[in-house]
């Protein structure tokens, strides 16, 4: 854990992600990334020689789990005094029922993103942490350039004036591979993902790709992200 928390601080030290009396709330799904983020901001608010407040949301899609299912997120909350909320939702009837999307992922996002804003903001919260990683910068880049055909990637740090709240991505140095090893090592229960469309997606089929990319080209992702950050595409200049 103490490898991501230092990878956090370099990403807050080059991006300036942190502020005093920020308060900050993190979008848990309880999926491992959401997990290890919220882990981690509970420990950096405890240390941090200036003060943050902490706020853990979650945007329930309603494909009926089962009650239970964030009892590890009650836990970290309870272990770093975080206010915890859920939000129960329709999502998953309105985009699978009654849209009907053929690619249902861009109207959940846009949805669950809109309800955790305003969540967000009746809390008072001026920033809100997603979970994003090293290896969803470099996904994202892959997939704007081959699918929509142009050079783009979301930034670490992004600023909407419509709700004056900055939206933050504090594991962008950390990989993946780091995440799941330390999953496992907290012994953290992850909330399973039960959308019919989870493993099927264009997002998917770029992992793969540059998956097998690595396994024959080794530093393959790294080199991306690096002509990335050498660029200063987005927000990610040095």
């Amino acid at each position: 854990m103490q490898k991501i928390i230092g990878k956090i601080l370099k990403a807050h030290d080059e991006f300036n992600m942190f502020e005093e009396k920020d308060n900050i709330a993190v979008g848990v799904s309880g999926g491992k990334d959401s997990l290890i983020l919220l882990e981690a901001m509970g420990r950096i608010s405890k240390f941090l020689r200036f003060g943050i407040n902490v706020v853990a949301i979650t945007i329930d899609l309603g494909f009926g789990e089962n009650v239970e299912k964030y009892e590890q997120v009650r836990e970290i909350c309870e272990r770093f005094k975080i206010e915890y909320i859920i939000k129960n939702t329709q999502i998953a009837d309105i985009v699978f029922n009654k849209k009907k999307e053929k690619n249902p992922c861009s109207l959940c996002s846009k949805l669950r993103k809109g309800i955790l804003n305003l969540i967000a903001k009746e809390k008072g919260c001026n920033k809100i942490a997603f979970g994003h990683h090293f290896d969803d910068v470099v996904e994202t880049f892959i997939m704007n350039l081959f699918i929509e055909g142009r050079i783009s990637c979301f930034s670490p740090v992004t600023y909407f004036s419509k709700r004056n709240l900055f939206l933050i991505r504090p594991l962008v140095f950390v990989k993946e591979k780091d995440i799941k090893r330390t999953i496992k090592s907290l012994k953290f229960k992850v909330v399973e993902n039960l959308c019919p469309k989870d493993g099927a997606t264009k997002r998917e089929e770029i992992k793969n790709f540059l998956c097998e990319s690595e396994k024959q080209n080794v530093g393959f992702k790294s080199r991306i992200f690096g002509a990335l950050r050498r660029n200063g595409l987005n927000g990610w200049g040095y």
